[in-house]
């Protein structure tokens, strides 16, 4: 109760709050096929913070997206969630993102087609990793097909540019005909339904 009243009084009188109450926040990284849709997703997930869009698995350090996006990286497009353990864990993250993907696809996702588009899963522990595989195998026995999404080592996940955070918050028109018309949620309704 003292840390929720600190947290008011902080938001109120604009000062910081001490190192021991605020939130310990953990990040997990995941690959979705574009990643608007993938932050837009998890965004709405209560205890996480913050979902950031950029680029993950590639060879090269800050690629921009053209680069990315010529396929010649090695880069996908992913994002980094940033989320309070004590509201959600781990594993209620890896769960709640296999139903936000088609995971038998190894092609890309939906209409985003090519490498850059690949789903998988960036563990940063072995703890992470554990949960991850754990949580793949659950999803695959549920669906009864083969999963292709990768659990992988996060080497490293560089932002992608300004105008693509936050993109369905920002162009909610645009975002919404493009989901809609790429038949995104359509395809993992079908997929998932009777799972």
């Amino acid at each position: 109760m003292r840390a929720l009243l600190l947290l008011i009084a902080s938001a109120l009188f604009g000062f910081s709050l001490p190192a021991a109450a605020q939130p310990r926040l953990e990040t997990a990284v995941f690959a979705g096929g574009c990643f608007w849709c993938t932050e837009s997703d998890f965004e709405k997930i209560p205890g996480v913070r913050s979902a950031v869009s950029g680029y993950a698995g590639g060879r090269e350090a800050n690629p921009t997206y053209e680069q990315v996006s010529s396929e010649r990286t090695g880069h996908v497009e992913a994002v980094k969630v940033t989320y309070d353990p004590a509201k959600i864990s781990y594993q209620a993250l890896v769960d709640r993102f296999w139903p936000t993907i088609d995971p038998t696809d190894n092609g890309g996702q939906f209409c985003d087609r090519g490498p850059s588009y690949r789903t998988g899963v960036f563990v940063s522990t072995a703890a992470q990793r554990q949960i991850a595989e754990a949580s793949r195998a659950r999803a695959q026995k549920r669906l009864g097909k083969p999963i292709v999404t990768p659990v992988r080592d996060l080497t490293g996940f560089w932002p992608a540019e300004g105008y693509h955070q936050d993109f369905a918050k920002k162009n909610p028109l645009r975002y919404h005909t493009y989901r809609l018309g790429c038949g995104r949620d359509a395809k993992l309704k079908a997929l998932w339904k009777a799972r």
